[in-house]
């Protein structure tokens, strides 16, 4: 067996011509892909070991391979690699440069396997890691407005649907729906975690090796809990790409949603929260501008953690079983959704930690209007035994009341409100004050103070 010396790639012999430099432009991989050589290399380490174990090379060839491979880590690690396009891609590459570095016995590391299950493997063990520190980069976050949701217990704004306001709540529990959001997001992207539990290597092109291989060596060796079931299935399996993609694009709607609130209060016309100088621009033609550019980006960027998914998704649409090269573009769209989400995470956590609550301002707009609405409902209801429906209508009656005379509900007199319904009493104008109103929603996930309470120790116990 000769030495790769000529810098040809390893199917010379039936592939007699060169490839046009646009077929190679196309065709290479290795841009990208170099990305996973600390895993291309802990995986040809594992199968090697294996390889040995199963008696199928020997201690002398098991050793040389092996040092020639940490040879090549060293040198990608200290930039010293030379990365060629002609060998396509990172596995390619390095099994090129282990020819170089010992020789004949390089050509052994093939044995029983594939670039098909090869690629694969690598991409699951450099995802599992992506995962974990995404899901790390998840728990700091929740501990940032965490702390600012501890702040704001007693915060009372607006609660608002159809951006018009309902209902008086904490400031808080909307911090604390937040984080609710984004658990279920850790959830998904832990749940996605199983899917890369399961070890490729070892199916080789397609049907399996006929050497007398050990998987569940490589898969303990890797950190996998077991070996894949079907060949066929696994060169061609990309579900937990498309899992992983939805779990960004799941995670940046919830980052979209949220900026879009806090660019709403932010705004000169709620002025609910104060955002510091650090995460702020300005503009170009108007002086007096702070504008929430850093909200903006992450709101943004949702439509590139769409795109990915999107990509991917109709990559896989319609395509044969087993390995094709559309597969190839799966690792871009890996990487970039991978780098979105951390960026995203971290820009979004710099945000909370340069929130302020302009207090005054959300208790004004929470005494404005009709807010207090629903809890004269309430209390009419529980006074005088009625059907909701019926209390509905007579408060309906008394907001119009106000509504023509230009007052709050509170600031109407008994007198007033007796004109409607002559039932009530004094007693009904404690139950139209704001604090009241957030202090009897004690319905489990309400925005009572003490259920606020409860969720942010319960938070701080998990993170």
């Amino acid at each position: 067996m000769s030495k790769n010396k000529n810098n040809r790639t390893f199917w010379k012999e039936r592939i007699k011509s060169s490839k046009t430099s646009l077929f190679q432009k196309i065709g290479s991989s290795i841009n990208i892909d170099k990305k996973l050589f600390h895993e291309d290399i802990k995986g040809s380490i594992a199968h090697t070991e294996m390889l040995f174990k199963q008696k199928i090379i020997n201690f002398k060839i098991k050793n040389k391979i092996i040092y020639g491979l940490k040879k090549i880590e060293k040198e990608i690690l200290k930039k010293k690699f030379n990365f060629d396009i002609n060998f396509e891609d990172i596995h390619m590459n390095i099994e090129r440069r282990l020819y170089e570095i010992i020789g004949d016995e390089a050509a052994y590391l093939h044995t029983a396997r594939s670039r098909n299950d090869q690629v694969v493997t690598d991409l699951k063990i450099w995802m599992k890691k992506s995962n974990k520190k995404i899901q790390e980069n998840i728990n700091q976050l929740v501990i940032v407005i965490l702390k600012l949701a501890d702040k704001n217990i007693y915060t009372i704004m607006p609660g608002l649907t159809h951006l018009k306001s309902a209902q008086p709540v904490s400031f808080a529990h909307y911090l604390m729906s937040y984080i609710e959001m984004i658990n279920r997001d850790k959830k998904r992207f832990s749940n996605c975690l199983e899917l890369l539990s399961e070890n490729p290597l070892g199916v080789a092109a397609l049907t399996g090796s006929s050497f007398n291989i050990n998987r569940e060596i490589t898969t303990k060796k890797l950190g996998f809990k077991k070996p894949t079931e079907n060949s066929i299935d696994t060169v061609g399996d990309r579900d937990f790409v498309l899992e992983f993609l939805y779990c960004v694009a799941m995670c940046s709607i919830h980052i979209s949603r949220i900026c879009e609130d806090l660019i709403i209060w932010n705004s000169d016309e709620f002025n609910f929260i104060k955002l510091s100088d650090n995460i702020v621009t300005g503009s170009s033609i108007m002086p007096q501008k702070k504008n929430p550019d850093a909200l903006e980006f992450l709101r943004g960027k949702t439509g590139s953690a769409f795109g990915n998914l999107f990509a991917m998704m109709t990559i896989l649409k319609g395509l044969p079983s087993s390995y094709f090269k559309d597969l190839q573009d799966d690792k871009e769209l890996v990487f970039k959704s991978d780098e979105l989400i951390t960026n995203s995470l971290n820009i979004l956590k710099e945000v909370f930690n340069n929130i302020s609550a302009n207090k005054a301002k959300m208790l004004k707009s929470a005494d404005t209007g009709f807010i207090l609405s629903t809890d004269l409902v309430d209390y009419i209801v529980k006074k005088n035994n009625l059907p909701f429906r019926t209390a509905y209508n007579i408060t309906a009656k008394i907001v119009n009341y106000a509504e023509k005379r230009k007052k709050n509900i509170k600031d109407l007199s008994i007198e007033d409100l007796k004109k409607i319904e002559p039932r009530l009493t004094p007693e009904v104008f404690e139950h139209l004050n704001l604090k009241n109103s957030v202090k009897s929603k004690k319905t489990y996930g309400g925005t009572s103070f003490e259920n606020i309470k409860k969720m942010i120790k319960k938070y701080k116990k998990i993170y």
